[in-house]
């Protein structure tokens, strides 16, 4: 993921500075935009790939396996434009002032979780608790 603007040597967000603020801010957003720009390319790579991939092969075998890959392509693809509707939510918080903060408990989420995964909505605590009461539902 390439984050046009800032190298990683030149600004990484610290916990000592003033939480999201607007260098930090535009340190995300780059970081989002840039990651929505590769998966879109990605996504137009695999459409292309899907339309060069439409022909006639005469043996089952070969045509079912060819079935196969292109489904596991679809599943990746519906699965990364999923993602760039994450990514869009989460640019939207930023520019609402929102970006950054536990949907649940209002709290900071750390930079950290937030460098490693941008479009987190809840800190680590309540994505844990979310989690557990989803297996505990789950186990039902």
């Amino acid at each position: 993921m390439r984050v046009t603007g800032f190298s990683a040597d030149e600004y990484r967000p610290r916990d000592d500075e003033p939480f999201m603020n607007p260098r930090q801010k535009e340190y995300f957003r780059r970081k989002l935009i840039d990651w929505r720009a590769d998966l879109l390319d990605e996504s137009k790579t695999t459409i292309t790939g899907l339309q060069d991939g439409t022909r006639n092969i005469p043996d089952v075998a070969d045509r079912a396996s060819e079935e196969t890959d292109r489904a596991l392509e679809l599943r990746t693809r519906d699965r990364q434009r999923k993602l760039v509707a994450k990514i869009d939510a989460a640019l939207r918080r930023i520019e609402n002032g929102e970006y950054g903060y536990c949907e649940v408990t209002g709290e900071p989420i750390s930079l950290k979780r937030l460098d490693a995964r941008p479009i987190a909505t809840l800190s680590l605590e309540a994505q844990e608790r979310h989690e557990r009461r989803e297996k505990v539902h789950r186990d039902d």
